[in-house]
């Protein structure tokens, strides 16, 4: 599909907030609202009246792009497409998104997972231009992970779940992850932080032990994709990687595991490779629109 009409609706679907919104193909905002990730019936039936306000206001549409909080049935040929499935988010497992929102609005929807329509956003405006294969990861109430390669969203048997990567912890570290005891979320996600430290991680003093805990964490992340991907990008967004410092320090935890064993075309270095999002906070909800271009 090509991105021919006036007005597209998109959301960034979280386990916080779903982010709605009628944007224009050339990515302007014209109309936005913040609805909690409360119930599946209350959250829904607010999108559901955002969105017809909007087509009332003067905004119509006929497509919707949503890149949502997972997992995700992303098989066409399921009867459970477009469904939530098994999410440790209360309430919200099993849920109908994508069908549901096709019925109520009359329009047609496609779904990828948040930080794969993250990272296509990336591919097509921000800081992935030209990567043949491109990461997003988003580090914040949780920690989660988009592959796009030569364009295209990586599937898969489901699809990539990078936050439940196994990495070696901190010394004196248990992850918190109810599933695994020490994958990437469960040691660096924002909630997990908090757990491990007994304090809010955006209350962290700039010395506090935790970023050299997290740039380690993060960096055996970067290693695996490095060499499991040959990634050309790698690009590291949400709330905990708002902290300064906190990029070049994952840099360095990356190229101390490496050990030279990458090499790099000339002119290139894991400088360039991993990197803070383009298009800054808006990665997700313009990858929802990159969804249906």
């Amino acid at each position: 599909m090509a991105l021919t009409d006036p007005y597209y609706a998109v959301i960034e679907a979280g386990g916080t907030k779903f982010n709605c919104a009628i944007v224009t193909p050339d990515k302007d905002i014209v109309a936005e609202i913040r609805i909690p990730t409360t119930t599946p019936e209350e959250t829904l039936s607010a999108t559901v009246a955002f969105f017809s306000a909007q087509r009332e206001a003067g905004y119509p549409f006929s497509k919707m792009g949503i890149a949502s909080f997972g997992p995700l049935d992303l098989d066409p040929a399921s009867p459970t497409y477009g469904y939530i499935t098994k999410t440790p988010k209360p309430h919200w497992s099993n849920t109908d998104l994508a069908n549901a929102l096709a019925s109520a609005l009359d329009c047609e929807v496609v779904i990828d997972t948040d930080v794969n329509g993250a990272a296509l956003g990336e591919y097509r405006w921000g800081a992935a231009q030209g990567a043949g294969v491109a990461v997003y990861v988003t580090v914040g109430t949780g920690v989660g992970g988009g592959i796009v390669v030569n364009g295209k969203p990586l599937h898969g048997l489901v699809h990539p779940e990078i936050g439940h990567m196994l990495v070696q912890p901190p010394a004196g570290i248990t992850g918190t992850c109810p599933f695994h005891t020490n994958c990437v979320e469960g040691l660096a996600s924002g909630t997990a932080l908090g757990k491990i430290w007994a304090q809010p991680s955006d209350t962290f003093d700039d010395d506090h032990p935790a970023w050299d805990g997290l740039a380690e964490v993060l960096g055996n992340m970067c290693h695996n994709l490095m060499v499991v991907l040959s990634a050309e990008k790698i690009i590291l967004g949400g709330g905990v990687m708002q902290k300064p410092g906190i990029v070049d320090k994952i840099v360095a935890a990356t190229e101390k595991t490496l050990n030279d064993y990458v090499v790099f075309p000339e002119g290139r270095s894991l400088q360039d490779v991993i990197c803070t999002p383009g298009l800054g906070t808006r990665s997700g909800m313009l990858g929802a629109l990159a969804l249906l271009d």
